[in-house]
């Protein structure tokens, strides 16, 4: 088994559709695109859901706009600073360009604006170069696909047979997805080659539903070597990406991580970085910052830390020692310093089913974090199956 190096306890990747459409009824989304900030927009019928979690709105709450939007995406690109960080909504044969959700000119002919690019599109993605040969948006319209390359303002029509008809697309982490109907399908963005076992059902992934599978509430991300994170998003899958993709300035020799309002915290020696999470994991302004000026905690050696869901207290846990930071609290307060019953923690998980303190190749079970504190004797040790954490031999 390859050994453990963190489980990292993060917010649900879940739809929680509520308001004009019932949650995991009709979820073919219209669009879905970020935000400059990295917040990440759902439409559907003229309604809006901001992130992963929420009531709707209409999208004229948002953006002047009215009506259904057809396809969406973000231009961060900075090669023409004039389109950088701009959303463009796409109805019918108009396209309308907003900064900072403000319009900007109001409505344009797609082929204008695009040129080549069909209007009545289905869906569009932010195509970068690196993942793509030139900074480029991808745009689909029934079983077509056109790549438009934003520095020679051209368009290349391409057919690609094993990605469905798309009624929106979404690019995350680094790899690209395409919604049909309740499922999704990843694709390559030059070649349109599907790999793997798909199309897979979004509601076993992308969104929480009640009396759906055994979904879990929460999502394990692990951390197994200073350049890959293995991320569990379904409780049976597991998905391998470079740490250095979406946390470049903190990847390599992490020691211990959490997320809270939003935001990924992680620690590295005495030094703690924190992102705002999103669809671009960006670094906050003036840090890293040293663990006493974020978290009020001397020195270095912090071994595991975990939050539990709805909580604002980060268990940092140093040596065979835990203590309790309270995150609402500025300067940071520090509670609850006690011993724990076992010689050593590699990294804890907290969850609906209580607290797993992970230690080499075993792991203990704790109702929570209070029940953690006061033992004073170890419960049994259990080993780590698949079933616990999956892991690659």
């Amino acid at each position: 088994m390859t050994q453990l190096f963190l489980p990292l306890c993060l917010a649900s990747v879940v739809f929680v559709l509520t308001g004009a459409t019932p949650t995991c009824q009709g979820i073919e989304f219209d669009a879905i695109t970020p935000d400059e900030k990295g917040n990440k927009y759902f439409f559907k019928d003229g309604y809006l859901w901001k992130g992963f979690h929420g009531s709707a709105q209409l999208v004229n709450q948002t953006f002047a706009y009215q009506g259904r939007v057809d396809a969406a995406f973000l231009l961060h690109s900075t090669r023409d600073m004039e389109i950088h960080n701009r959303i463009f909504l796409f109805q019918d044969e108009y396209v309308f360009s907003y900064y900072n959700n403000t319009l900007e000119v109001g409505r344009t002919l797609v082929g204008e604006k695009f040129l080549g690019v069909p209007c009545h599109l289905d869906a569009a993605v932010e195509c970068p170069k690196g993942e793509c040969t030139a900074d480029s948006v991808i745009f689909f319209k029934g079983d077509e696909v056109y790549h438009y390359d934003l520095a020679t303002r051209t368009a290349k029509k391409k057919t690609w047979p094993q990605v469905p008809a798309c009624t929106s697309a979404f690019r995350w982490m680094e790899h690209y997805y395409c919604f049909h109907g309740n499922n999704f399908t990843r694709f390559n963005p030059m070649s349109g080659l599907v790999v793997g076992n798909y199309p897979k059902d979004a509601r076993a992934y992308f969104m929480q539903c009640s009396g759906f599978g055994e979904l879990p509430h929460t999502r394990a991300h692990v951390m197994e070597s200073p350049d890959y994170m293995r991320v569990d998003m379904s409780g049976h899958d597991l998905h391998a990406f470079p740490m250095s993709r979406m946390w470049k300035e903190a990847a390599g020799g992490l020691d211990a991580a959490f997320s809270y309002e939003n935001k990924i915290y992680l620690i590295k020696g005495d030094q703690v970085y924190i992102y705002r999470s999103g669809a671009h994991y960006t670094l906050v302004e003036g840090y890293p910052k040293t663990l006493q000026e974020e978290l009020g905690i001397a020195g270095a050696g912090v071994n595991a830390s975990f939050i539990c869901t709805g909580e604002h207290t980060v268990h940092i846990i140093q040596g065979n020692r835990m203590v309790d930071v309270d995150l609402s609290a500025t300067p940071r307060t520090l509670s609850n310093e006690a011993p724990l019953p076992m010689p050593r923690v590699d990294a804890v998980l907290c969850g609906p089913s209580g607290v797993q303190v992970f230690a080499g190749s075993q792991y203990y079970k704790y109702a929570s974090p209070a029940t953690l504190r006061q033992s004073r004797i170890a419960v049994r040790p259990l080993p780590i199956t698949p079933a616990v954490l999956p892991c690659q031999d």
